[in-house]
């Protein structure tokens, strides 16, 4: 595995990587929160809406993204692409953000979220950053994620969100 900046060309393979990603996470995110707050946040399909948000990220702000690059799969001589990290730069608060992380299911719990996040984390520590963060839900479909940040040190943040419904 080679994990290295990523170029707008990759765009199509990261979007759909990371829809097949979450693809399980959000009928669980769905069951586990308000209806109204999962329609304000998704009122059409969920892809649609991460399709924008991850599309942004990667044409906005492509010198934040790395890609986790495997040689030679399914029988191919062409470079895959198994994950991409996003890693935000907070200066302000000395601390770096994995602000997304995804995996292609099929290469999942083979080490490649951790080796991206320890090339966030060397990218953080690069820019003079002394601390990292993460965040996630606390939903069912996230509890991988959560495995895996706890996994790799990450000590989590008491929060507390609330909702609302004024109509």
């Amino acid at each position: 595995m080679n994990i290295i900046p990523y170029e707008p060309p990759m765009r199509q393979a990261a979007l759909d990587l990371a829809l097949r990603a979450w693809e399980p996470v959000f009928p669980q995110l769905k069951a586990a929160v308000p209806g109204f707050v999962y329609g304000a946040f998704y009122p059409e399909e969920w892809q649609k809406r991460q399709l924008s948000d991850l599309g942004k990220i990667l044409d906005n702000e492509p010198h934040t993204v790395d890609v986790a690059m495997l040689q030679g799969q399914n029988g191919s001589e062409t470079p895959q692409l198994a994950g991409w990290v996003c890693t935000r730069i907070h200066p302000e608060d000395s601390m770096g953000e994995v602000y997304i992380l995804a995996v292609d299911p099929q290469f999942q719990r083979r080490g490649i979220g951790h080796a991206l996040m320890d090339h966030s984390h060397d990218r953080a520590r690069a820019a003079g950053m002394t601390m990292m963060m993460v965040e996630t839900g606390g939903d069912p479909g996230h509890a991988p994620a959560r495995h895996t940040y706890e996994a790799a040190g990450y000590q989590r943040w008491p929060v507390a969100r609330y909702f609302k419904n004024l109509q």
